[in-house]
């Protein structure tokens, strides 16, 4: 099921998670949890609004492009974005090919009050238990690198914990393992994870197979309005975006600027 570079990722995160369990276990996550129990379903009801809604991300760097903000900030980021008006925020969590950390995840949450997504290789309880004891309120699950126990089980999880779920997927067969394993909010990655292609096509092929009680996010490569209006009309009703506003020199008003001149072409 897995292989090349996602293969080694989910490995290096099984690995990491052992070993901080082994240092951490998961009762002691606890108290962090119920003094701050996860808002999954506000999560949820933000995705599914009417119109468009951005999941704006921060993440320091990427496989495929390296260092994407040299002077990362992901709390003066994730303000910027909360003012903006995104409807989340997904934080990269994975630290040796995203630089990132699950520090940066608490501290962001210590300083926005818009939901929060944990976005990493998650295989393990675990992990989904440190996501709502850092303050996220939903974490990604990743079809291709979980067989179908494993995605029931993590999904079974993560709802125990308050947890909403964004199941990635990649093409049809995986969404239609996510939705028969009772995904309600699917987002189609348009990045193949091991060759690291982009083929926008997919979002369109995909997309269109969503069923309508399930709300569809879509994600990577997109950087233009025309984009998000015509996805929107596919049927998708939230956008992950990273790249195109964490190289920005300003984050926060990329995502103005994004939402402005989408507002503008309806208008027209």
């Amino acid at each position: 099921m897995t292989g090349g570079l996602l293969g080694a990722v989910v490995a290096a995160a099984r690995r990491a998670a052992e070993e901080r369990e082994r240092t951490t276990p998961r009762r002691a996550l606890d108290g962090d949890i119920a003094r701050r129990p996860p808002q999954g379903h506000v999560f949820r009801e933000r995705l599914g609004r009417a119109g468009v809604n951005i999941i704006a991300e921060c993440k320091r760097r990427s496989p495929s492009r390296g260092v994407l903000c040299a002077d990362y900030d992901p709390v003066a980021i994730a303000r910027a974005y909360e003012q903006a008006g995104a409807a989340a925020i997904s934080v990269l969590t994975e630290p040796t090919f995203f630089d990132g950390s699950l520090d940066h995840l608490r501290h962001v949450r210590e300083a926005v009050a818009t939901p929060l997504l944990r976005k990493d290789f998650i295989v393990s309880a675990y992990q989904l238990a440190e996501a709502a004891a850092c303050g996220a309120d939903a974490a990604l699950l990743i079809v291709s690198a979980l067989d179908d126990r494993e995605l029931r089980g993590l999904m079974a999880s993560a709802k125990d914990l308050g947890l909403a779920v964004l199941v990635e997927v990649h093409d049809r067969p995986e969404l239609t393992r996510a939705v028969d394993a009772g995904a309600d909010i699917v987002g189609v990655n348009s990045r193949n994870l091991r060759t690291l292609s982009v083929d926008p096509q997919v979002l369109d092929d995909v997309g269109a197979s969503i069923p309508t009680q399930v709300v569809g996010v879509a994600e990577s490569g997109l950087k233009h309005p025309g984009e998000l209006d015509r996805l929107h009309r596919v049927g998708y009703r939230a956008f992950l975006i990273g790249e195109r506003f964490v190289t920005a020199a300003d984050p926060g008003a990329a995502l103005t600027d994004l939402l402005s001149a989408r507002s503008e072409g309806l208008a027209s």
